[in-house]
């Protein structure tokens, strides 16, 4: 049995993606500190503070695949020490020159920090992945439904006519939002680590920052102006980015699951033979895929707390919060490349019930186009003589479940100044969409790019 669901041989699947889960492996991550050992003894080598020849084999030998993991975790039993089981694996299988090399200079933190980022930035590169193709399907379901009626509602209640693609389109543009806030954060938090003991450089003397520079441009990560061990502003800002992602995609599983009311069936998830919603009731069509994204969107945000709580840490070095980092920040990467992969899953298999769209639509007797009586009759007898005059007559509809049209047509303040075609054409639930299509367009216009 695993100890964690995204572990799980039977629910993984839910709680991550498997090219995510490769991010985030044990190997991987030791192949991130390898990684950043080598772009350190590069770096020194260029400066003179290693020999060249040491850093051509510290390249050469850092494969993840030559470590021996067993090692590696019983050195860690014995040391309590994150980092100096792999050091002292990874200089086992150098000559005793290179090996003696490895780490020269840095603290632990310099080589998991920047060691993460590493991975967090594959991480992030997989969710915009994802997050276009997403944004490419909500944007066709938008284009397809454009001028499609059906009711707006506000407060749970209808209120005016809008269109399905509108309804897309507010999604396609938050995610296109989203996307955007992300690319535009990526020089904010992949940003090398390297300061040695607290921070200074010392171990390096006049060349540090010159090291410094080095070491993150052979990593291709933006530079710091300081050493920020104490400063994890730039993780609270990705947990942050990632919580908003989730928070779009979880609005977008919430809405259908609301669709999909038995009391509405105007959107679906998607339906084939074999899928079931339970195990007492065969007739059961739950929104159970939507259902699953939320409860990951619960989680990812939920973690993005830590984000905020790891900023506060104590003088020039604090190991307390530091190491939550390698778990809260690669899980609400794997649960998000989870909830992304479910809602695109759903956008290619939704069935629209598009007789369900216009039964529901028309289902308020007309009351539904109610503002655009008022606003009409307004023009010859005021807006707010109009407002009245047609409230009251709306809730005499309402009351009586009478059609709103009859009921016009009985109030002498109404048809002495509307006919009874005009009116039934201001009854017309489509003739009053608004700007609908043209604002899908625009949308689809801005993020097609």
């Amino acid at each position: 049995m695993a100890s964690n669901l995204i572990d799980s041989q039977i629910f993984k699947d839910q709680y991550s993606t498997p090219e995510m889960r490769a991010i985030f492996t044990e190997r991987a991550q030791i192949q991130s500190w390898l990684d950043c050992w080598v772009a350190l003894a590069k770096a020194e080598a260029k400066n003179g503070v290693i020999p060249q020849r040491a850093a051509n084999e510290i390249e050469k030998k850092a494969d993840a695949k030559n470590i021996d993991m067993d090692v590696v975790r019983e050195g860690f039993k014995k040391t309590s020490h994150p980092l100096m089981p792999q050091i002292r694996a990874f200089a086992k299988i150098c000559s005793p020159e290179a090996g003696g090399y490895i780490h020269w200079g840095a603290t632990t933190q310099d080589i998991t920090d920047t060691g993460m980022i590493l991975q967090l930035r594959n991480g992030q590169n997989l969710i915009e992945k994802q997050m276009g193709h997403l944004l490419t399907q909500i944007l066709a379901k938008a284009e397809k439904y454009k001028q499609l009626p059906m009711a707006g509602r506000t407060h749970a209640q209808h209120a005016v006519p809008i269109t399905l693609g509108y309804k897309f389109a507010i999604w396609g543009d938050e995610l296109g939002r989203d996307l955007q806030r992300l690319q535009h954060d990526r020089k904010e938090y992949f940003v090398g680590q390297l300061g040695g003991a607290a921070g200074d450089l010392d171990s390096l003397f006049e060349k540090g920052v010159a090291i410094r520079n080095d070491f993150c441009k052979n990593l291709q990560l933006d530079i710091p102006a300081i050493t920020w061990h104490v400063s994890r502003d730039r993780l609270a800002n990705f947990s942050s980015d990632i919580a908003i992602v989730a928070g779009t995609i979880g609005k977008m599983a919430n809405e259908v699951i609301n669709l999909q009311r038995t009391e509405l069936e105007e959107v679906e998830e998607g339906f084939q033979m074999g899928k079931i919603g339970s195990s007492t009731m065969p007739q059961k069509r739950n929104p159970m895929i939507c259902e699953n994204i939320y409860a990951n969107v619960r989680l990812v945000q939920n973690n993005a707390a830590l984000g905020m709580a790891s900023m506060i840490q104590e003088h020039e070095r604090d190991m307390t919060f530091w190491q939550t980092e390698w778990q809260y920040l690669s899980e609400m990467c794997l649960i998000l490349s989870a909830a992304l992969k479910m809602m695109s899953q759903v956008m290619d298999q939704m069935i629209i019930h598009e007789e369900n769209i216009k039964h529901n639509l028309n289902m308020t007797n007309g009351l539904i186009v109610s503002e655009r009586v008022m606003l009409d009759l307004g023009r010859y007898i005021g807006r707010q003589n109009a407002h009245e005059v047609i409230y009251e007559d709306a809730q005499e509809s309402f009351n009586n479940n009478r059609l709103f049209l009859e009921v016009l047509l009985e109030d002498e303040r109404v048809t002495k100044s509307v006919d009874k075609v005009t009116l039934k054409k201001m009854l017309d639930p489509a003739k009053y969409i608004g700007s609908c299509v043209q604002m899908v367009n625009e949308v689809e216009s801005k993020w097609q790019k």
